[in-house]
């Protein structure tokens, strides 16, 4: 698997190498303990070092590596990394959700229920890039909807790896069944339907439901480590 190319569009060289290491590192194609060779990654990439430079530096960054003498080393995600993120994430949603003016939320129901239909089409065709796409774009509707920069701003700084765990959790649903693939849709349908009730208590129980689930769901998709 690589990382989409449409996704990559528009983005710097630097960050497009970034994206693909990620994928690799989050996977475990590129092994904690592993040391990675400026050379190595321009060679592969055909690129100069300076744009390896810079996806090396994100990556220090995100803790996915870390930068040494000898090169840059990697330090992989592990469950209880994936899982402390996905708490922040949780933490990220719970107060987006409940931000929103609950006396007119047709705008955004309207358009939140326009990207799940798109998720549906999306697994009828086992399409799980754009699957993901619309997935995360359905979250950050609400995230945005909160009109929070510095909620924003938190939320960028973890983007990328949510993105990239999606895309390989989302690749495992639909790979295993249609019923598994209208459960997650469902999960999502879920939400929208506690918005439209505008009672906050509902909304909070409904994505603190959507988020014990989503945990059982990353730590049966990926590996125990």
């Amino acid at each position: 698997m690589k990382y989409p190319a449409a996704w990559l569009k528009g983005n710097s060289l630097g960050e497009s190498i970034a994206s693909q290491l990620r994928l690799q590192i989050i996977r475990g194609q590129i092994t904690a303990g592993e040391i990675l060779s400026e050379n190595r990654i321009a060679a592969d990439f055909g690129t100069s070092r300076s744009p390896v430079r810079e996806a090396l530096r994100t990556l220090s960054a995100e803790g996915l590596i870390t930068l040494q003498r000898m090169g840059a080393v990697v330090v992989g995600l592990h469950l209880k990394d994936i899982l402390e993120l996905y708490d922040v994430r949780y933490l990220i949603e719970s107060f987006a959700w409940q931000q929103p003016d609950l006396t007119k939320p047709t705008d955004l129901v309207s358009q939140m229920e326009q990207t799940i239909d798109k998720m549906e089409l999306a697994a009828k065709h086992q399409d799980y890039v754009e699957f993901t796409s619309q997935d995360i774009r359905f979250h950050e509707t609400m995230i945005e909807a909160s009109q929070h920069a510095r909620i924003m701003h938190l939320w960028a700084s973890i983007r990328p790896i949510v993105l990239t765990v999606m895309l390989i959790t989302n690749e495992e649903v639909l790979s295993r069944s249609e019923d598994q693939a209208k459960y997650v849709i469902n999960k999502h349908r879920k939400l929208v339907s506690s918005l439209q009730t505008r009672d906050k208590s509902l909304i909070q129980s409904g994505i603190e439901e959507y988020f014990a689930d989503s945990r059982r769901t990353l730590q049966a998709s990926l590996p125990q480590s």
